[in-house]
């Protein structure tokens, strides 16, 4: 990992407008929430999902430690996941605002955030919660499938492929992920109210948007919108 004083040297002199958190559970819709405010802001969205499991497509150290522990259903340790976003944040494309999803997942990667902000440079982080009770999440998240080769997500309960099986982008077969199945999710959501759950009281305080998430993903964007005055 880099130093403070380089991070610093590498953002300085950047004007950022907005960083947003997407805080949710999995299965939540913060993916598809994701694409849709990364059109509208013209940000990235820094998932350190993707960052994760491109290290395990990889077959890297890293992606083998996270390997195993995703298959459990359990969330890596702190140091790993705070490394990769501090890393992340020093990248040119960053420098006019970004969108966190899936970090912070824990109070204490929190307070490592905002103190790497503030270092940065950065302002403290627009929280967007979409909120979905639980057996809505494990039906959703077990009918969830991604393109194989461009990485589109599809549910096919509310955002289904035109054509069974296929990527409506590029064409190529869709698959499931092993880890979307429910003793997985279950876990990930006893995972998730565990450690992540507090996350909504310490950022209670701040630019916080509580949002209901069980809606068409439409839906769901227009209430976010309204709430960061889109």
């Amino acid at each position: 990992m880099a130093s403070t004083e380089t991070l610093s040297a590498a953002c300085k002199g950047t004007t950022v407008t907005r960083v947003l958190l997407l805080l949710g559970p999995p299965g939540s819709g913060k993916g598809t929430q994701s694409e849709r405010l990364v059109k509208k802001l013209h940000v990235p969205a820094i998932s350190t999902g993707d960052m994760i499991r491109a290290e395990v497509r990889t077959g890297s150290e890293l992606g083998k430690k996270a390997q195993a522990i995703m298959a459990t259903g359990a969330l890596l340790d702190d140091k790993i996941v705070n490394d990769i976003v501090a890393s992340r944040l020093t990248k040119p494309d960053c420098a006019s605002g970004f969108m966190l999803d899936g970090y912070p997942r824990t109070v204490a990667q929190a307070e490592y955030l905002g103190g790497l902000l503030t270092k940065l440079g950065y302002p403290q982080p627009t929280i967007v919660h979409i909120d979905v009770p639980n057996e809505q999440l494990i039906s959703r998240t077990c009918q969830r499938r991604y393109c194989t080769q461009c990485g589109h997500i599809y549910n096919l309960l509310s955002n289904a492929p035109k054509q069974e099986g296929k990527c409506d982008l590029c064409g190529a077969a869709l698959a499931q992920r092993a880890d979307d199945c429910e003793d997985t999710v279950r876990n990930r959501l006893v995972a998730y109210e565990k450690s992540t759950a507090p996350l909504i009281g310490y950022y209670a305080n701040g630019d916080y948007h509580r949002i209901q998430g069980t809606g068409t993903p439409d839906e769901v964007f227009a209430a976010v919108s309204k709430a960061l005055a889109l």
